[in-house]
């Protein structure tokens, strides 16, 4: 049986698609919204009724429009509601990045990423299948986020160091950017061996077959 589920989708034409497949599935409620603040006022009133949600498939982008918001984001949104031990979550995004998804897995529980795109909508179908028996799913784009290989082991200094480098700046450029940031290191000694210590991290010939490698594997 399909668990009484929130939809948080700003498209309404995916959220509709979204419903339907649902209801193929013998969902009995389902609801929908387009604003993660309206997303979670209802999280929080069915539990406050004593009647809460089991199951949220949410975005992770929403498009800022006229109507002022306090929650920007599915993963703000996730944020907010990560102690509902009793809820499902599902993310359903075209973002693809494997350290966003690992972020999401290890900080906000959720049980199932599928990626928005061809073979969405079948996924999507699993991975409700699938959190509705207690098992966790994940498409097959972002399914190395589970892993613990090396090349996940990097922090959000090394995102910006390999998408400035990705943006074809200089290492005095990237130098720059980080102390207009306040991210440190920033010396250019500081940038070079972190750079070096990641060309060898993912077996990297230079600077450019990095960021290829990195953007293939869905980091950047």
């Amino acid at each position: 049986m399909i668990l009484k589920t929130l939809i948080s989708e700003d498209l309404g034409s995916i959220g509709l698609s979204v419903i339907e497949l649902l209801n193929s599935l013998g969902a009995e409620t389902v609801d929908h919204v387009q604003y993660c603040d309206e997303a979670y006022l209802k999280l929080i009133k069915a539990r406050k009724d004593g009647l809460p949600y089991r199951l949220l498939i949410t975005d992770l982008s929403f498009v800022p429009d006229h109507r002022k918001t306090t929650i920007h984001s599915g993963e703000q949104l996730l944020q907010k509601i990560k102690d509902f031990t009793d809820l499902k979550v599902i993310v359903y995004s075209v973002d693809k990045r494997l350290h966003k998804v690992r972020a999401l897995v290890e900080h906000c529980n959720i049980d199932a990423f599928v990626c928005k795109g061809r073979r969405g909508p079948a996924d999507l179908k699993k991975a409700v299948v699938a959190v509705s028996n207690d098992e966790k799913y994940f498409s097959k784009e972002v399914h190395n986020a589970l892993s613990d290989h090396d090349e996940l082991e990097i922090d959000d200094y090394d995102i910006q160091l390999m998408s400035l480098l990705a943006a074809g700046k200089s290492k005095q450029e990237i130098k720059s950017n980080f102390d207009l940031n306040n991210i440190s290191p920033s010396s250019i000694s500081s940038i070079e061996k972190r750079q070096n210590r990641l060309l060898i991290q993912f077996n990297a010939r230079n600077a450019t077959h990095l960021v290829g490698i990195v953007k293939d594997l869905g980091i950047i």
